[in-house]
């Protein structure tokens, strides 16, 4: 593809989230776009959002489940970059700064060194990771109604809107990552429940290969990132005047208030 056009479709991504006025799937407007076409669309506006002064904080992994994977015909997860803006350090999300949110209840890893190389394995993540946290990713759309091939919302920034953190932090010697439960509740009733089984088989198991498919684009993890690992469970919708908590068990609570 050419330049032009993958700025114009950053472009019009970028205008979507800033008017908060949906447009429809990119892969209706142009139906050549593949996936190195969606990750250059997304990079290009990860790249004027750094120049506008804001700073990347981490990295998200979309798309972990079976279930998710067999709905949207593929057969491996997505990423998407995460902006200190982005992360809501009260639990408190803006709705009128949102389109059309869902939330997902996730594990954080922190990193304490960088995680580089094509062959990263799980064993790597956890002697890469200062810390593990309870979180929740608040996933959004700039495609209308959530109208979204695997190239659509991988253009769209891996879907990423906000995220909270819990508040203990745990290593990994003191977690059994793929047995952690998760209970989701919206406004006091259950929403949704997990284990971090869902997850690729173990949480570990996505950050490895997130490190792994960046890599292949010459992008190291950093030291001091948070990496989103990917959802326990379907992700309710959300709005203003909705309550979230996520219980993992041994791992504690994180709380979110749309307000």
């Amino acid at each position: 593809m050419e330049n032009t056009n993958i700025q114009k479709y950053a472009d019009m991504l970028r205008e979507a989230e800033a008017s908060r006025k949906s447009i429809p799937p990119l892969t209706e407007t142009d139906e050549s776009l593949d996936i190195d076409d969606a990750y250059a669309i997304q990079l290009a506006n990860v790249e004027h959002t750094v120049r506008a002064g804001h700073v990347v904080s981490g990295k998200k992994i979309g798309l972990t489940s079976e279930g998710i994977q067999k709905q949207l015909g593929v057969n491996e997860p997505d990423y998407g970059h995460l902006f200190a803006a982005m992360e809501c350090p009260d639990g408190m999300v803006e709705a009128d700064k949102l389109m059309q949110p869902k939330i997902e209840g996730e594990i954080a890893f922190v990193l304490k060194d960088d995680l580089a190389g094509g062959k990263v394995t799980a064993e790597d993540v956890r002697r890469a990771t200062d810390y593990v946290v309870a979180a929740f990713e608040i996933v959004d759309s700039r495609v209308a109604d959530w109208k979204i091939k695997l190239v659509d919302t991988v253009a769209d920034n891996a879907s990423s809107g906000r995220y909270v953190l819990g508040e203990k932090k745990m290593s990994l010697d003191e977690v059994d990552l793929p047995n952690v439960p998760m209970i989701l509740t919206k406004n006091g009733e259950k929403a949704g429940e997990g284990r971090g089984s869902a997850v690729l088989g173990d949480p570990a198991e996505a950050v490895a290969w997130l490190a792994n498919r960046l890599w292949g684009y010459g992008v190291t993890l950093k030291k001091g990132e948070v990496i989103l690992s990917g959802a326990f469970s379907a992700a309710p919708e959300a709005g203003k005047g909705d309550e979230f908590t996520a219980d993992f068990g041994p791992m504690g609570k994180v709380t979110a208030k749309f307000v």
